[in-house]
Formats: C-alpha cells, sequence, structure tokens
C-alpha cells in the first residue's frame, strides 16, 4: 500500500509524536490488565481456597474458563477497535475489567465465581496484548515494535509490583475490600487518562476502512495461508511450553534450592524478561523477526535443559534468567511479523486471531504439565517436552509463506 503524498510525513521517532502518549496510556493499561487479568489469578486462587474452602480443582477449572472465553472475546477486537475506535474500546476494557474486580471480590458461591471469570474475560480481551497491538498499530508503522515493546512493558510491571501491592491490601483489609479498592484505583487512573491522551488516529490507516474483505474472510484465508499458519503454530507452541514451566517452576526448585532462592530465580526471570524487551526494542524494526523468533526459542530450548540436569544454585538462577530475557519479546514478535508480512488493513483482524489461537493453547500448559509431573513422578518429562516444542518451533517459524501472498 502506498502511503498518500498529499499527507504530511509523520515522525515516529520524535518525543513530540503523540503516538508515544498512546505508549504510555498502553502501559498504564497493561499494567493492571496483567496485574489483575494475569498474575492475579494465583491470588484469587489461594485466597477463595482459603476464605470458601473450595477444591484447588473447582477454582482453577474457573481460570480455564476464564482463558477459554477470554480468547473467544480476543478474535473480535480488532473488529471493534476499528467499529468504534481506540478511545471506546479502551474505556470499554477498563470498565470491564474494574467490574471483574468487583464481582471476584463479591463471590460466596461457585457459579458466582464463573460469572465473574466471564466478565474478567471482557476486561482481559479489552485491557491484553490484543487491544493494546491494534491500538499502538494506528499511531505507529516504522517503530511499531518499540512502541508494543515499551507498552508492553506494563505487563511486566503488573507482576512485579501489582500483585505484591494486592496481597498487601488483603493482610490490611482483606479480599473483597482489597477488590474493590484495585477496581477504584483503576477507574481513577485509566479513564481521565484515556479520556485526555487518547484521541483520533493519524489519517494514514482512514484507508483500512476500504478494505472489500469482510473480517470472516479475512479470517477463513488466514487459516489456509502458510506464513500465518507457521508463525501462528510456532508461536503456541512455545507460550505452551513457557507459560507451563513457568507456572510451574517454584515448585519445581521448591526441593531444590529451596524457597528463598527459588522465588529469587523467579524474581530474576521477571527482571530479565523486562531487560529483554527493553534491550530488543532497540533494534527489533530492523532485525529478521522470524530469525530473531527462532533463537528465542533455542535460547529456552538451552536454558531448560540446563534446568533439568545441572542442579548449582547460582547456575540454576543464571539459566532462568536466560529463559527470562526471551520471555517478554515472545509476546510482541507475532505482531511484527504480521505487519511486516500482510497487507496492514487486516492486522487487526490477523493479530486478534493470532492471539486467541495463542491463548486458547498455553491456557492448557500449566494443566498438563502438572498431569505429566503426576503421572512421571517428576518434572523431567514435561520439560522435555517443553524444549522439544520450542525445537519444533523454532524450525517452523522459520517455514515462511509465498513471498507475493497477499489478501486482495
Amino acid at each position: 500500500m502506498l502511503d498518500n503524498p498529499q499527507q504530511p510525513r509523520i515522525d515516529e521517532s520524535s518525543l513530540r509524536y503523540e503516538g508515544w502518549r498512546i505508549v504510555a496510556v498502553c502501559f498504564l493499561l497493561a499494567t493492571f490488565g496483567w496485574g489483575l487479568g494475569f498474575y492475579g489469578q494465583s491470588v484469587y486462587v489461594a485466597e477463595l481456597q482459603r476464605a470458601r474452602g473450595w477444591p484447588t480443582s473447582l477454582i482453577s477449572s474457573g481460570t480455564t474458563f476464564f482463558y477459554l472465553f477470554g480468547a473467544l472475546l480476543v478474535v473480535f477486537v480488532g473488529e471493534a477497535v476499528r467499529k468504534y475506535g481506540p478511545r471506546l474500546c479502551l474505556i470499554a476494557g477498563t470498565l470491564a475489567m474494574a467490574a471483574a474486580a468487583v464481582a471476584i471480590g463479591a463471590v460466596r458461591e461457585p457459579w458466582q465465581l464463573y460469572l465473574a471469570n466471564a466478565v474478567l474475560a471482557f476486561g482481559w480481551a479489552g485491557t491484553s496484548l490484543g487491544m493494546i497491538t491494534n491500538t499502538i498499530s494506528l499511531w505507529f508503522d516504522h517503530r511499531r515494535g518499540m512502541a508494543i515493546s515499551l507498552a508492553l512493558n506494563g505487563a511486566s510491571f503488573g507482576g512485579i509490583a501489582g500483585v505484591p501491592l494486592l496481597v498487601m491490601l488483603i493482610g490490611h483489609v482483606g479480599f473483597a475490600s482489597a477488590m474493590y479498592a484495585a477496581a477504584g484505583a483503576m477507574l481513577v487512573l485509566l479513564l481521565p487518562v484515556i479520556l485526555l491522551l487518547v484521541g483520533r488516529p493519524p489519517g494514514r490507516h482512514a484507508t483500512a476502512k476500504a478494505r472489500p474483505q469482510s473480517s470472516t474472510q479475512i479470517r477463513a484465508w488466514a487459516l489456509r495461508d502458510v506464513g500465518f499458519l507457521t508463525v501462528t503454530t510456532a508461536f503456541a507452541l512455545v507460550l505452551f511450553a513457557q507459560v507451563g514451566f513457568i507456572v510451574h517452576l517454584i515448585s519445581f526448585l521448591d526441593p531444590v534450592i529451596g524457597r528463598e532462592r527459588a522465588a529469587l530465580a523467579v524474581a530474576v526471570l521477571t527482571a530479565m524478561a523486562v531487560v529483554g524487551r527493553v534491550l530488543f526494542s532497540l533494534v527489533i524494526d530492523r532485525l529478521d523477526q522470524r530469525l530473531a523468533s527462532a533463537l528465542s526459542f533455542l535460547s529456552q530450548a538451552a536454558a531448560l535443559l540446563v534446568v533439568i540436569n545441572l542442579h548449582d544454585d547460582y547456575v540454576l538462577i543464571a539459566a532462568c534468567a536466560v529463559f527470562g530475557f526471551s520471555v517478554g519479546n515472545l509476546i510482541t514478535l507475532p505482531s511484527l511479523i504480521v505487519q511486516q508480512e500482510f497487507d496492514s488493513a487486516a492486522f487487526g483482524v490477523l493479530i486478534s486471531l493470532n492471539t486467541a489461537i495463542n491463548q486458547v493453547t498455553y491456557a492448557f500448559g500449566p494443566g498438563v504439565v502438572g498431569a505429566l509431573r503426576d503421572w512421571s513422578g517428576g518434572y523431567s518429562l514435561p520439560f522435555y517436552l517443553c524444549i522439544v516444542l520450542e525445537v519444533m518451533a523454532a524450525a517452523l517459524i522459520m517455514v515462511r509463506g509465498k513471498p507475493g501472498a497477499r489478501l486482495s
């Protein structure tokens, strides 16, 4: 697609460019989205089990329902942003997440947990990866990789700072009051920022509305296209392995190096995810993104191999650091590959579909790793499976579609 020569050239590298304000908004959105929607799940499981005495399997099944229903909703995020605009969609996502926080705090019966998780799925769809990438894509083309990477550091911040603050608040005022306070803080901090800073995107994207294909036609085409299938399948396999490994990491390390150092290893992994995302953002737009993805997959496989076979405290922590370095980038790279290889008019629909497929897949990661651990009596078998999936994905991601294949 050719740029309209009558439109002024946009300097995305300028700090005065309005797109960077959108990145700041998305950073704050990701902080609450991941803090309450993703990382918060571990808090909800523990608190509801303690307060209600419900079986862990019952509460965990609610979490699985949240991921699967959320994946169904994410498919339509791109269409919603195109139809209603980013400001209204960001406000809707914020309101849904705040309502979900209130609902989870008010849960008294098991059926209410599923209802709260359904509302949480709407909030997650409106505050997580699909919404953020679709929003930022309206303001950025050449610096999209850097913009998305910086915005998604909010996801890590939500885990590093948001969850400890929530746990501390629960200790002082109780679970329900803490969830109500978190919902209030989200509304007070996010709504004014969205209203003040999120306006109309640059006019260069208005041509997307003239796309002849419907969203259904684009999805049907994508599911038959080699290039889209290889990138989506590869990242689905890797995220399955990555989420499964991270969820079980403390359980694996605790008997090996002790709870204190196991917690340190997880903290190092999370911190390295931020470091890796920031460093990568400086060069990510100039790299061969499929090759960068393959190397990231292989680095995680190598780190897993070390974790399984070497039990020295410092070596294990170093391996977790290596694994963590690429964790953040693996949710940024799919959008960059889709941007590079497919028509920009279809970006929103394609990245939403990619995100949904990945989420459905990694929702089963922790359960499969746990089941294999119980069956085999240890973590070696499930972690070796994760290594196999990472290596398979590294090979698959290098299979590119036909250079001339484009939506028409």
